[in-house]
């Protein structure tokens, strides 16, 4: 169990990692007081060798020969549930980690169910259990126990029996090109920004008048990028619950503005209260039609019910015939397209090996050309008529 405290120590580790086919990687951060993961410590190791524990907090590491390794095209990335991991690197890099592997898609293309925890893959495929007792702990304090230290590599060492056996599990089902099309939306880097004009769509509202969008996207963009900028998490700033009252009813004072429920005096009389009004003046002068517009929820035809769960009952026995974790293949709302629009549903169904597997015969079951019948106590496709 080694720790890497020192860049000398990293750069010797990475010479070595990056003649790695893969490595599996892990991060260990906090966030509850800053609006970005700090990241506390990494974790890897490689196919054969010992685990490693990368200390970024160490005084004087530099850890950029490790961002090196992440971006080495030559060196696979695997993780488990990478999201956060992605999303820790690319605001240290401003690039993402190529190429990845993320273990958790790849257990559900496997049949191994919907999201399921890195804890389960342990238990199932390795019979092994975890120690998580540590799962709470301050990473940011140091010295780092053993203990710690002892659970933190344990999310790298197991991952990498993990791995293989995913990965030759995969090959047997010829489900490889399923993978790398998940991994391709893991790493589009929109994924992981937050732009403050955006932020908006986050918010709920009393109501979605236009005049409302306006004042809540320009409120909501300003408590964004002062989070941003301040490095702290947005509700520190402000309450979702105090944006929505001020966008409902706009104050033009700071008396009014102090007033609020969810507001305090000192606030309102503050630089930032300034700046709440200066942002309610800007929605208010908005163009209502540059404003943004929130997207209404789809009106299906009346009746459909039934349709759907027809399509719902089809997609778990495609789902079970195929062992394929069913939210991969098609959420509720996406099955609800389906049966609205048809080929027109603008879905992942209906492309790529979700359609070979599922969406051809949704199409079929939806216009009346397949059926669903029961014999021998379990249900089948069969044509209609």
């Amino acid at each position: 169990m080694t720790l890497i405290t020192t860049t000398k120590e990293l750069k010797s580790l990475c010479t070595r990692l990056k003649k790695a086919d893969f490595i599996t990687v892990d991060t260990e951060f906090i966030r509850e007081k800053t609006y970005y993961p700090r990241l506390c410590l990494i974790q890897v190791a490689g196919k054969d060798d010992e685990p490693y524990a990368i200390d970024p907090l160490a005084e004087g590491m530099d850890i950029s020969p490790f961002f090196d390794i992440l971006l080495n095209k030559e060196v696979l990335k695997v993780m488990h549930a990478c999201r956060q991991d992605m999303e820790i690197f690319y605001n240290l890099m401003g690039k993402l980690p190529v190429p990845i592997f993320d273990t958790q898609v790849a257990a559900m293309v496997c049949g191994y169910g919907e999201q399921v925890s890195y804890e389960v893959l342990v238990s199932s495929m390795l019979k092994k259990r975890l120690d998580k007792s540590s799962r709470f702990t301050d990473w940011a304090m140091r010295p780092l126990t053993s203990k710690q230290l002892k659970y933190a590599l344990a999310d790298v060492t197991h991952l990498r029996k993990i791995f293989i056996k995913l990965a030759d599990r995969l090959e047997k089902l010829g489900r490889e090109s399923w993978i790398k099309d998940e991994m391709k939306k893991l790493s589009r880097k929109e994924i992981y920004v937050t732009k403050p004009e955006d932020a908006w769509e986050r918010i709920k509202v009393p109501n979605y008048k236009p005049r409302t969008l306006c004042l809540l996207k320009e409120v909501a963009a300003w408590r964004e990028k002062l989070a941003q900028e301040v490095d702290v998490p947005r509700g520190r700033i402000m309450k979702d619950e105090a944006i929505a009252e001020i966008v409902t009813h706009p104050p033009a004072t700071r008396e009014a503005l102090s007033k609020m429920r969810n507001i305090s005096k000192g606030f309102a009389e503050s630089d930032r209260g300034q700046d709440v009004l200066d942002a309610v003046q800007r929605g208010l002068d908005m163009d209502e039609k540059d404003g943004p517009v929130r997207k209404p929820r789809p009106q299906f035809p009346p009746g459909m019910g039934p349709t759907i769960d027809l399509l719902r009952v089809l997609l778990k026995l495609k789902c079970e015939e195929g062992d394929v974790a069913p939210k991969l293949l098609c959420t509720a709302a996406e099955l609800e397209q389906i049966a609205a629009f048809g080929k027109e549903a603008k879905v992942p169904a209906m492309s790529g090996w979700r359609f070979k597997i599922f969406g051809k015969e949704a199409l079929e079951v939806r216009d009346g050309k397949l059926a669903l019948a029961v014999e021998n106590g379990k249900i089948k496709l069969v044509a209609a008529g």
